[in-house]
């Protein structure tokens, strides 16, 4: 049986999850990876992206943005300036901000407005996949 690990997740507003799991998947700024029972010690930002979780069939995942990770003693605290999980993504709202984005990025005249709407876009598009949504 699979060391089992602390899971919490934290946003300034509220804490999203605090569980028993056997592994964590985390979106750090560098890319994605992956912590298990036992795991070293281990700070990371984290980038934008799909935050995943497990134990035996039981899976669920989170969209986050920003902030950071702690793993030390088999727990993983996730500190989110933006997470949600999947079953609770506003698709209307993540749609909206999408359209929004790309016209954005169409009128953009500085290369800081393409950056910023690059980022926005970025951000919508993994909440629509993480949602279920395909998107284009």
């Amino acid at each position: 049986m699979a060391k089992k690990l602390h899971l919490e997740i934290l946003t300034p507003e509220a804490r999203l999850i605090s569980d028993e799991v056997e592994y964590v998947a985390c979106p750090g700024i560098l890319g994605q990876f992956g912590i298990l029972g036992d795991h070293i010690p281990l700070l990371s930002a984290l980038g934008v992206g799909r935050l995943d979780h497990r134990t035996g069939h039981k899976e669920g995942s989170f969209f986050v943005s920003g902030g950071f990770v702690e793993v030390r003693n088999n727990k993983v605290v996730v500190l989110a300036e933006v997470a949600e999980a999947a079953g609770e993504i506003d698709v209307e709202r993540a749609l909206w901000a999408k359209e929004r984005a790309e016209e954005s990025l169409y009128y953009a005249q500085t290369e800081s407005d393409v950056e910023r709407a690059q980022a926005a876009l970025g951000r919508a598009r993994t909440r629509l996949k993480i949602a279920g949504m395909s998107i284009k």
